[in-house]
């Protein structure tokens, strides 16, 4: 077996792993994990190569899958703030689910990036996080990645009767994945994506609010801390003073949504990721981890920016 024979499903596989585990690094550890095994294993006696790495990649997310910790975003774990209480204190990673750059996850062929896109966004793997993993398993396998019932149950060892009772007890408690987007939509989306990124460059608020849904949400793992409404989001804001003085934000792709990494005064700072949805931005996700600034292809360093109106 050559190495490009496994690296052909790597996009794939981080995908589906991603979505099991709800974390973009540990998906990347999962997959390496199932390649390690599949040189161990795999031997064309026992079929096509592509089951028996999701046959891996699965028992490997399941494993990883044993503790009782469910990732989650902050709107799932309490009320929104109010204008003025304290962020709290962080969370452990692994409270948390993290965002992934869609050049991992994302497949090449525009006949199947529109599903593969909207099964990625933020809330729909949070949502796959409620589910128990081998439900989760089914669901992705079946709804997602659009495996045969009989496939699925080969590769999980059970019936097709157990498969297709588990996905219906899944479908039962997860929303639907959501259609394409309108070509118009994205057209419309870019310049909303500028004028954003000016607005928050200069901070400013005015602007910026301007282009927020009257009950947006904004968050900023690994605080539990979180904002719903306009209004609240402009207080806040205005509140702070200038804490992005000096911020650049540079576009990336994640999680099959607009995205920006931040950077302040010339350094990786966070991760940004946008909800966008009829003209306007919907969501703010501010993920604190310089990590994934790198992680999303991007340096760590850009140099100190100079001062410019835009």
């Amino acid at each position: 077996m050559e190495a490009s024979e496994l690296e052909h499903h790597r996009v794939e596989l981080t995908g589906y792993c991603y979505r099991m585990l709800g974390s973009g690094f540990e998906a990347e550890d999962a997959v390496q994990e199932a390649f390690v095994r599949a040189w161990r294993t795999y031997e064309p006696g026992r079929g096509p190569l592509r089951p028996w790495l999701f046959r891996l990649a699965t028992s490997v997310c399941l494993d990883m899958l044993r503790g009782p910790q469910r990732r989650a975003r902050a709107m799932d774990l309490g009320p929104p703030a109010r204008p003025g209480d304290p962020l709290g204190d962080p969370l452990p990673g692994d409270a948390w689910v993290w965002p992934v750059p869609d050049g991992r996850v994302l497949p090449a062929d525009p006949a199947e990036l529109a599903v593969a896109r909207e099964s990625v966004r933020l809330a729909f793997v949070a949502a796959l996080q409620r589910l128990p993993p081998r439900q989760r398993a089914v669901l992705i396998l079946r709804d997602v990645l659009k495996w045969q019932a009989a496939e699925v149950a080969g590769l999980l060892g059970v019936s097709v009767a157990s498969v297709n009772s588990a996905l219906q007890r899944a479908r039962a408690r997860l929303p639907a994945v959501a259609p394409e987007d309108a070509p118009e939509d994205a057209a419309v989306d870019g310049r909303l994506l500028d004028r954003y990124v000016s607005a928050f460059e200069r901070y400013d608020v005015a602007a910026l609010v301007s282009l927020l849904h009257e009950d947006a949400t904004m968050s900023m793992p690994p605080f539990a801390w979180w904002l719903r409404g306009r209004e609240a989001i402009r207080a806040v804001l205005l509140a702070a003073g200038a804490p992005c003085e000096g911020t650049r934000l540079l576009p990336v792709g994640a999680n099959g949504a607009p995205a920006f990494a931040q950077y302040r005064d010339g350094e990786a700072f966070a991760l940004v990721v946008l909800e966008v949805g009829g003209g306007v931005v919907t969501g703010v996700t501010t993920f604190l981890d310089p990590r994934l600034v790198p992680f999303s292809g991007l340096p760590m360093s850009i140099g100190r920016p100079l001062r410019t109106d835009r």
